[in-house]
């Protein structure tokens, strides 16, 4: 059984159309059960409280809710683990959370993803799969054929991250990701809650 759900949320709230909070709330209503708080720009505080915010809604639902940053922040929020930039390292954060933390790292190429450990890592999130707004210029979509060759050379579950919706998602499924993350395809949503039972149901409907 994988130590995590298969959609990871991955909150931006300069994209929400909504209060960030509503957004987290609509989307664990809809079935997610894993949220990263990526709010790189706020001071430490201001991460730690907002953090704290939606580990609070995810509790009612019994979701995972991490940190995109560094296991100190993570571990002084409380949080269930971290998730960790390209080049971080993976083997600190392990040795400051413990082993029952949730710790994944960003991977762009083969050679990245097959450094990832397994027991110190448990995940790695890919990306971008497809073409995305959210996060233009960090190089050429993988599509399907990248995804199947980062998840060829890498032995921990890897997660797909970029421009997927329900209608791709099952690609991703096809090429080997034991997971997906979306930011701005929930973060933008008219219905955060639609947007996450429309992913989940393509998702658990993939071969």
């Amino acid at each position: 059984m994988l130590p995590f759900p298969p959609l990871l949320l991955i909150t931006d709230r300069g994209q929400s159309r909504i209060a960030l909070l509503d957004v987290v709330a609509a989307a664990l209503a809809g079935g997610v059960r894993w949220i990263s708080v990526r709010e790189k720009d706020l001071a430490d505080l201001a991460q730690i409280a907002l953090a704290g915010e939606v580990a609070a809604l995810g509790a009612r639902f019994g979701a995972r809710v991490t940190l995109h940053g560094t296991a100190d922040l993570a571990a002084r929020a409380g949080l269930d683990g971290v998730h960790l930039a390209a080049g971080a390292d993976a083997a600190d954060a392990r040795a400051r959370l413990g082993a029952g933390a949730l710790i994944g790292q960003s991977v762009h190429a083969a050679a990245e993803a097959a450094e990832a450990e397994p027991g110190v890592l448990d995940y790695v999130v890919a990306g971008p799969a497809f073409a995305t707004a959210s996060k233009p210029g960090y190089g050429p979509a993988l599509e399907a054929d990248g995804l199947r060759h980062l998840v060829g050379v890498c032995r921990v579950p890897l997660l797909a991250l970029g421009g997927i919706d329900a209608a791709n998602a099952a690609r991703c499924k096809a090429a080997g990701a034991q997971g997906i993350a979306v930011m701005g395809g929930l973060m933008r949503a008219p219905d955060p809650e639609a947007e996450a039972r429309a992913l989940l149901r393509a998702w658990s409907d993939a071969a």
